[in-house]
């Protein structure tokens, strides 16, 4: 008889977990769209933004686990991306695109 009982308990207490689980998913569901209101604010918190040099070092490091994870003798140095100095692609690229775009632009 008491395991009947305790079987009963136990049926209605997860009966009542879902319950507060769905009330509790109206109740999220209610303070998004409140706070959307609100200016467009939420009530969770803001999160910061990243500068690029973080970036980058979040990148290196990431890149460094995957070629230590597929090399199969220990660690591998990630070289970062090469980019051109300013005057390398002027010299390259940019002096005679800027000669054209003034020959344009004064052109009558």
């Amino acid at each position: 008889m008491a395991i009947t009982g305790l079987v009963s308990i136990v049926s209605e207490l997860r009966a009542e977990r879902t319950n507060l689980g769905s009330q509790l998913k109206h109740i999220d569901a209610a303070l998004s769209v409140l706070g959307k209101l609100n200016g467009g604010s939420s009530y969770t918190k803001p999160r910061h933004t990243l500068s690029a040099a973080a970036r980058k070092k979040i990148s290196m490091a990431q890149k460094a686990r995957w070629a230590k994870q597929a090399s199969s003798n220990g660690v591998v140095a990630v070289k970062p991306k090469r980019t051109m100095s300013p005057a390398a692609c002027y010299v390259r690229c940019g002096r005679q695109s800027l000669r054209n775009d003034r020959r344009r632009r004064y052109r009558c």
